[in-house]
C-alpha cells in the first residue's frame, strides 16, 4: 500500500492511506450513472484525526470537498492546516458549483492528497491552483483503486468523447446472420444475458436506423431479478424516420434520433449530454463506420460455435488494404458463456485494466 507512481511511499502515512480508502468508499455512495464522476473526501487533522467527510451526490449537488468543508463548519471544526484526502483532483472551474481547489485554499487546508488527476480540459488544473497557494500536494495515492472507481469516466474526460464499446455476436466464421437474413439467435442465453448486463452498466446504446427497421430491437437492459435495472439512453443513427410503433419507443425509454452518418458527430452530441460510455450494437455498416473513423476503444466479441458459410459479416470494409494497416487491439479478458466465448479487447489508449 502507499503512493503509486510519482512520490515516495514515505511521503504518505498509514493513516493517510486509510483516509484515502475511506474516501474511495464514500465516493461509491454517489450515483453510478451521472454526468459527473463519483468523488469522496476526508478531512484529516495534523494529528491524524478524521475531522469531516463528504462525497458528491450527483450533478448540481456540492462536490465532495465542499460537502466535507460544510460538515466541518456545521460542527464548528477549524480545518486550518488540515489535510484533505480526495479521490479526484479538486476542480478549478466554476460550473453549477464553484471551484473546489479555491474552496480548499480559502478554508486554510495545508495539505492535499489526490488519488487520480483530472484530465478534462474544463475542470482540470486544480493541483496547480493549490500549489500556487502554497498547499503541499501529494498525487497518485492509490491511483489504481481511484481509476477503478472512476471507470470509463476518466477515459472519456481524457479523450473528450465517450468511451466506445463495439459489441459483436458472430458465428465461428464471422457471420452475424444467415443468407436468408435470419439472425436470432446466433449466441445462447448466457451470452445474451451477459450483453444485457453490459447494457445496464453503460450510459447509452447506439444502433443504426437499418437495424431498427429490420430487427425492431427494444434496446432495453433486461436483468433477471432486477426489474429496476438502469436503462441506457437509446440512440438511433441515420436519416430515415423511426416508425412510431418501433420497439425503441418502449415505456420509460429515453430515445435520441441523430440524423447523421458521422460517428464523430454522434460522439460529440452524446459527450455534451454527459455520456461517458456507450455500446455500439448496430449492424456491419455502423460498426465499420466507427472502426474506419478510429473511434472504437473496446470490442466485446461474443462467438458461438456455429458455422453458416454465407451471410453478412460482422464488419464491412474499413479501408484496410494490407495486414500492416490492421487495427490491432489487446486481449483483456476471455470467458466461456455456456457454449459461447466472449473476448474483450481494448485499444492501446485504455487507462487501465477494467473488470469485465
Amino acid at each position: 500500500m502507499g503512493c503509486q507512481a510519482g512520490r515516495a511511499h514515505a511521503a504518505v502515512s498509514d493513516g493517510e492511506i486509510r483516509a484515502m480508502r475511506r474516501a474511495l468508499t464514500l465516493a461509491r455512495l454517489g450515483p453510478l450513472h451521472d454526468p459527473n464522476p463519483r468523488v469522496g473526501c476526508v478531512l484529516v487533522s495534523t494529528g491524524g484525526e478524521a475531522l469531516a467527510e463528504g462525497w458528491h451526490g450527483g450533478a448540481g449537488t456540492p462536490h465532495a470537498e465542499v460537502a466535507a468543508l460544510r460538515r466541518a463548519r456545521e460542527r464548528g471544526i477549524d480545518v486550518r492546516g488540515a489535510t484533505a484526502v480526495v479521490t479526484l483532483e479538486p476542480c478549478a472551474h466554476t460550473g453549477r458549483t464553484g471551484p473546489c481547489a479555491r474552496a480548499l485554499v480559502e478554508a486554510g487546508v495545508g495539505r492535499v492528497l489526490v488519488s487520480v488527476d483530472d484530465p478534462s480540459a474544463l475542470a482540470g488544473g486544480g493541483a496547480g491552483v493549490l500549489r500556487a497557494a502554497g498547499v503541499d500536494m501529494v498525487t497518485d495515492v492509490l491511483r489504481a483503486e481511484g481509476l477503478d472507481l472512476l471507470g470509463h469516466w476518466y477515459d472519456a474526460a481524457r479523450l473528450a468523447r465517450p468511451w466506445v464499446v463495439l459489441k459483436t455476436a458472430t458465428t465461428l466464421d464471422g457471420r452475424v446472420g444467415a443468407a436468408d437474413g435470419s439472425s436470432r439467435w446466433i449466441t445462447g442465453p448466457q451470452a445474451r444475458a451477459h450483453a444485457h448486463g453490459v447494457r445496464a452498466r453503460s450510459d447509452a446504446i447506439v444502433v443504426g436506423i437499418r437495424t431498427v427497421l429490420c430487427d425492431d430491437p427494444a434496446l432495453s437492459a433486461r436483468i433477471p431479478g432486477e426489474p429496476e435495472a438502469h436503462q441506457p439512453l437509446r440512440v438511433v443513427v441515420g436519416r430515415r424516420d423511426i416508425p412510431p410503433d418501433a420497439a425503441v419507443h418502449g415505456p420509460g425509454a429515453d430515445l435520441l434520433h441523430l440524423r447523421t452518418h458521422d460517428p464523430a458527430r454522434v460522439l460529440a452530441v452524446l459527450f455534451e449530454r454527459g455520456v461517458h460510455e456507450l455500446v455500439v450494437e448496430g449492424g456491419p455498416t455502423l460498426a465499420s463506420g466507427f472502426l474506419r473513423a478510429g473511434l472504437v476503444d473496446e470490442i466485446h466479441a461474443y462467438i458461438a460455435p456455429v458455422v453458416l458459410g454465407a451471410g453478412p459479416a460482422a464488419i464491412g470494409d474499413v479501408g484496410i488494404g494490407t495486414i500492416a494497416e490492421a487495427a490491432r487491439f489487446t486481449t483483456r479478458h476471455c470467458e466461456r458463456l455456456g457454449d459461447d466465448v466472449l473476448i474483450v479487447a481494448t485499444s492501446a489508449h485504455s487507462s487501465n485494466d477494467k473488470e469485465y
